[in-house]
């Protein structure tokens, strides 16, 4: 059988760091406030040189070096992200040009958190057929660019980065061996108003601001992604036993926890990340594979679930061995 294998993993962070009292000087909020409801501790803000494609540019080389491949060794990018830097053309293609790969095939995808997800599938899909090799899969976002400064219910809890995985088709008879073994996406657009930007191309003709109503949100969250990871893992054939670490997006610690409990799996077998980059949007799974790959938790062989849902609602799981 052919399968994508995750050759590398990359992250990247904009330069300011901002504390939740920092935050606090600007906001009408707390950091107890902020700690108790979603343990966020600090967040990375964009500053004006740094760009969706920017962080996205160097979260793919810090992949690619981890994967030991230059950069006209990939033929595919697949760039996950509701914050573009511009409507038109592709971010992605500002990547390709960034890293001085002549020709490859480059688009966006947009399913806001789940985006990542979404992406993974695509490009796992794209190197079964044989068509492509060698896929950069990227998550990368500037969320502080439509945050409403004075909404203290949704300015604190987002952030900045990206995250990047390397890609690599191979042909293998081991059913036990490396790479995405099952995945499963849903969507459901009847949940627009519950968590959307109230601004559009075709509506107002600006950016718009982040609207949630952050208690349906919540409840929502927890039921899909119990339900998709425990899909995906029947889908691979696996239980839940099996699992050695569930990478999560990362938009609040109580979803975490809840999510964690109803699939039987232990906290620690969490890879958390909010605490110190809040809710990154596509970028957040990413960002959290990385983290537990670079501080050596991740190891080669281990059996990963990523899952992530976001406004749409969308929402999805991945089986990785990494």
């Amino acid at each position: 059988m052919r399968r994508a294998v995750i050759a590398g993993t990359g992250s990247a962070l904009p330069v300011r760091r901002v504390s939740n009292a920092e935050l606090a000087r600007e906001v009408d909020t707390s950091d107890e406030w902020i700690v108790e409801r979603t343990g966020i501790r600090f967040r990375h803000i964009a500053g004006p040189d740094e760009t969706t494609g920017t962080l996205a540019t160097d979260a793919a080389k810090a992949a690619l070096a981890a994967a030991g491949l230059v950069a006209t060794d990939i033929d595919l990018i697949v760039l996950a992200t509701a914050t573009p830097d511009q409507t038109f053309p592709a971010t992605a293609t500002k990547v390709q040009a960034a890293l001085g790969i002549p020709d490859c095939v480059a688009f966006d995808l947009q399913a806001v958190c789940s985006g990542f997800l979404y992406a993974v599938q695509v490009a796992d899909a794209m190197l079964k057929t044989g068509i492509h090799a060698r896929a950069l899969v990227i998550g990368a976002e500037t969320f502080s660019r439509i945050l409403d400064w004075e909404d203290r219910a949704t300015c604190v809890l987002f952030g900045d980065g990206a995250g990047a995985i390397v890609l690599v088709a191979q042909d293998t008879a081991d059913d036990g061996g490396a790479g995405i073994l099952a995945t499963r996406l849903h969507a459901d657009g009847r949940h627009n108003e519950l968590l959307y930007v109230d601004g559009g191309v075709s509506t107002t003709g600006t950016v718009g601001k982040l609207r949630m109503k952050g208690r349906e949100v919540f409840r929502h969250a927890v039921t899909n992604l119990a339900a998709v990871m425990t899909e995906t893992l029947a889908l691979a054939g696996l239980s839940a036993d099996a699992v050695d670490w569930v990478v999560p997006h990362q938009a609040n610690a109580r979803i975490l926890d809840a999510t964690a409990r109803k699939l039987g799996l232990p906290s620690e077998k969490v890879i958390v990340t909010v605490d110190q980059h809040a809710n990154t949007s596509a970028a957040s799974v990413p960002l959290a594979l990385d983290a537990g790959v670079r501080d050596g938790r991740v190891r080669r062989g281990d059996l990963l679930v990523l899952e992530a849902m976001g406004g749409g609602f969308t929402w999805g799981a991945a089986i990785v061995r990494y």
